[in-house]
């Protein structure tokens, strides 16, 4: 084993081994590989090369050289683009702040039975007079640049569920193609993560048609891991177990508490109504693992939207109401 997978556990390493295709006697050369195409890039300025840092893309990209150094190029340039999306991309600037403190995104501390992280986003606590998109997106954003620091989860990956109860149609008129398009080549294009799954609940019918917008711009294997299950969870929970779950979404865990996870990145510098005055966080420069940090958060009840909780089945984007299919964002 290379002192790049010290800290992963036996199973771990066997599943890179088998899924990813990772070899540790010629991890070393794959990272070089990708590392030596960077001339052919010129125009982009690669900000970081270290081995861990390549690895997360290797990772990503099963060990492909070409299609990692893809990924890795594509991570800059999406940087370089949206240079305003960057500016101060910390946890205790104001937006990110908020859109934190508003539980965007939820982070739940256990993981699922696959080891995967799960990411829960309510999009009723959208407040669009406090938080803009753009804050959220770069919330999100940041919080997957602290995530992928473990390697665990660089393996393992993540899941992501979205609860729509009671997200307006109002609310839902500011999801416009252009943003959306924007928050795809970040998380899809951009950003050296396995998704597992990305579960839509309690949806209603504008989100299908704001779905049906977005389809060209998401990849064939981003389309059959997105997961349209209505207000109906059985379907939820034969992938991913109750006991992962908060109640919200028919589990055996209590309700989620949002504030959980910006206490987990801001420390001593969270609170609800109060600016940020203080740099807690450098999402380039880890130094904690996200896992001892959240052990440390204490719990603080924050308001939530509630999700119905009933049985039945999940329902294809294709297909009717009261049919019966096969899974419908593994970003691998």
């Amino acid at each position: 084993m290379t002192h790049l997978q010290a800290g992963l556990s036996p199973e771990t390493i066997e599943k890179a081994r088998l899924e990813l295709n990772e070899n540790p006697d010629i991890l070393h050369q794959d990272i070089q590989q990708v590392r030596d195409m960077i001339i052919t890039r010129p125009d982009i300025g690669f900000l970081r090369t270290d081995d861990a840092f390549i690895l997360r893309f290797l990772r990503a990209r099963k060990f492909h050289q070409t299609e990692a150094f893809r990924l890795l190029a594509q991570y800059f340039q999406y940087r370089q683009l949206n240079l305003d999306m960057f500016k101060n991309f910390k946890a205790d600037d104001p937006g990110i702040k908020r859109a934190l403190t508003d539980g965007f995104p939820g982070v739940l501390e256990n993981r699922d039975h696959c080891g995967r992280k799960i990411l829960l986003l309510f999009a009723a606590n959208w407040d669009q007079s406090r938080n803009s998109f753009i804050d959220i997106l770069r919330a999100i954003l940041l919080s997957l640049e602290v995530l992928i620091e473990d390697q665990e989860l660089q393996i393992n990956g993540f899941i992501l569920i979205i609860d729509w109860s009671n997200f307006s149609f109002k609310q839902a008129s500011k999801l416009t193609p252009s943003i959306l398009k924007l928050a795809i080549e970040g998380l899809q294009d951009s950003f050296p993560a396995r998704f597992g799954g990305v579960h839509f609940v309690n949806q209603p019918w504008y989100i299908h048609a704001l779905y049906t917008l977005i389809k060209p711009f998401l990849k064939d294997k981003t389309r059959k891991r997105i997961f349209l299950h209505g207000n109906n969870l059985n379907s939820l929970h034969q992938l991913i177990h109750p006991e992962c779950l908060p109640s919200e979404f028919g589990g055996t865990l209590p309700p989620y508490d949002m504030g959980t996870w910006a206490r987990t990145l801001l420390g001593p510098d969270y609170g609800d109504e109060n600016e940020y005055t203080h740099t807690s966080y450098n999402a380039m420069h880890v130094k904690h693992a996200s896992s001892n940090l959240e052990r440390e958060a204490s719990p603080k009840p924050m308001k939530r939207s509630q999700s119905v909780v009933e049985a039945g089945t999940l329902k294809h984007e294709d297909q009717g109401e009261n049919e019966n299919t096969q899974p419908l964002l593994a970003l691998d």
